[in-house]
């Protein structure tokens, strides 16, 4: 490519493609399926269409705040790592104000959102954003960075319980629990792409700290804590059959994504984040849209 074309026309639709990559907007797949996953089994079926488009600009608030913010904290860190080294704003693409901006307008969607749901909602907006935000700093004291990020999307079916509802209760907290493990499982295979370099960075990750082979039974771990809590469900909400089939189906996901990867190979390791995970939150999330459309 010629050095005089504009860096917004290297990747397609431009800046607005840039924008999009920054955010890693098709990430939205992890967490919109258990937002929705959520709100379903609190209304008992498919929640007024207000309450889904205000929980869906909730989210969208949060998260692309989230990763725009992660963006601009881990910069420096970014321009160092290979992997890491065509993000937006490393490349100039996109501007550190424009990613200020973008950060403030994605908080602003947020608490608008919140508070247009209901008043706890709103009350539980600052804590929720303070944990997102948060994440992005873990890696620079903690190997369990993984499971701050897991908590992070845990929040994702608890505040649609919440926008649904106005309170809280035991489904939401097991849902969210289960996200949380599911979610730290995967960054850990993921995080072992950057082994290396996070051990010459300083920063820290449950493969940097005890290495690619303990992470992998780590993340297993993880992934069978997911499994038994998602069969937790039952016991704390009214779930039956379909569920039960859609947890079979999660854990035979989640068998097959650490058969695709060993210490040894890394190479599958996107396909695995992407295409694997991808599919596990709409599996949960049909499952629920049969049972409630069986109750009825």
């Amino acid at each position: 490519m010629p050095s005089d074309v504009p860096a917004t026309a290297r990747r397609p639709l431009g800046s607005l493609g840039a924008t999009l990559s920054m955010i890693k907007f098709q990430h939205t797949v992890f967490a919109l399926p258990f937002a929705l996953t959520g709100a379903i089994l609190a209304a008992g079926g498919l929640p007024p269409w207000r309450t889904i488009g205000w929980i869906l600009g909730a989210m969208v608030g949060a998260r692309s705040a989230a990763m725009v913010w992660n963006r601009i904290a881990d910069l420096e860190f970014d321009r160092r790592n290979p992997r890491t080294a065509a993000r937006p704003l490393v490349t100039g693409e996109l501007s550190l104000p424009f990613a200020w901006l973008f950060l403030a307008a994605s908080l602003a969607l947020f608490y608008v959102s919140a508070a247009m749901l209901n008043h706890l909602s709103l009350l539980l907006a600052t804590p929720a954003a303070v944990i997102i935000l948060g994440y992005s700093y873990a890696k620079r004291f903690t190997w369990a960075t993984h499971l701050a990020l897991g908590v992070s999307l845990a929040i994702a079916p608890i505040g649609a319980w919440v926008a649904v509802t106005g309170g809280l209760g035991a489904a939401p907290l097991v849902l969210g629990a289960a996200v949380a493990a599911w979610v730290a499982g995967f960054d850990v295979l993921y995080s072992c792409q950057d082994v290396d370099f996070d051990r010459r960075a300083g920063l820290h990750s449950v493969p940097a700290r005890f290495g690619v082979p303990a992470a992998l039974a780590i993340a297993r771990a993880l992934h069978v804590l997911t499994v038994f809590l998602l069969l937790a469900m039952p016991l704390v909400t009214p779930l039956g059959g379909p569920w039960l089939a859609g947890v079979a189906m999660v854990a035979s996901l989640l068998a097959w994504e650490h058969r695709l990867v060993r210490a040894d190979d890394l190479s599958r390791i996107n396909q695995v984040f992407f295409t694997v995970n991808g599919v596990v939150g709409f599996v949960v999330l049909a499952a629920a849209i049969v049972e409630t459309a069986l109750r009825r």
